[in-house]
């Protein structure tokens, strides 16, 4: 038992935070049901309804769910730099639901088809209500998915998989426009803060960091006579 507890104890955060954000985000779909801030752009209303892109909108659990899982059992330290991205980012979503309650009026009224795919986005609009939109963690934790793709180097080796990835990843993107669940907004503002978190987890690499700092800390320290 103590075996597996070492080998998987990293999975300890991970739980937890899943609990605390669930919690978080079913209140906030609660208590959220007439926001005061509507988001809105003028390019939202150029972009047409186009109810295929809600097949990468669903893929977008599989894609992110897949590149934690492969980390998690793959390479503990990708996993700690892609836990850190994705839960940073979704906290800043949480406490921006909360202080800033948002919503939108871009989904169109009636369907303008008859067919599968308009049938699983109402599926989609009955589940998940047009509020707590900003920034959007479909495209946030898209680019978590493809980052912790492209520098797990045992994935990074595959480029068909990496530009598979990259392109579902943008797919995921502009579904959240297509199928009218996000305003341009949310993705721009999710598109810069995926970039600032980009250098701090990738470029400045504040885990190593850490744990650098971990370490000598607890080296015994050589006194000089």
């Amino acid at each position: 038992m103590k075996k597996y507890y070492e080998r998987y104890k990293h999975a300890i955060p991970l739980m937890i935070y899943a609990i605390i954000y669930c919690t978080w985000f079913a209140w906030l779909e609660k208590t959220v049901v007439h926001p005061e801030t509507i988001i809105h752009m003028k390019f939202d209303d150029a972009i047409p309804f186009c109810e295929i892109f809600v097949i990468p909108y669903f893929l977008w659990f599989v894609y992110v769910s897949a590149a934690v899982a492969y980390c998690f059992f793959k390479n503990k330290q990708e996993y700690i730099k892609t836990c850190v991205f994705l839960f940073t980012g979704m906290t800043v979503f949480l406490v921006v639901s909360t202080l800033w309650p948002n919503g939108h009026h871009l989904r169109p009224y009636t369907m303008p088809r008859d067919n599968i795919f308009t049938a699983l986005v109402a599926h989609l609009y009955r589940a998940d209500t047009p509020t707590n939109l900003w920034p959007s963690i479909h495209v946030y934790n898209s680019i978590g998915a493809h980052l912790a793709i492209v520098h797990t180097p045992s994935l990074a080796r595959n480029k068909k998989l990496c530009a598979g990835s990259l392109i579902l990843c943008i797919s995921i993107v502009l579904s959240t426009m297509f199928i009218k669940q996000h305003s341009m907004f949310d993705v721009i503002t999710g598109l810069m803060m995926a970039g600032v978190m980009y250098v701090v987890v990738y470029q400045a690499d504040v885990v190593a960091a850490w744990q650098n700092r971990r370490q000598n800390s607890k080296r015994p320290r050589v006194r000089r006579v």
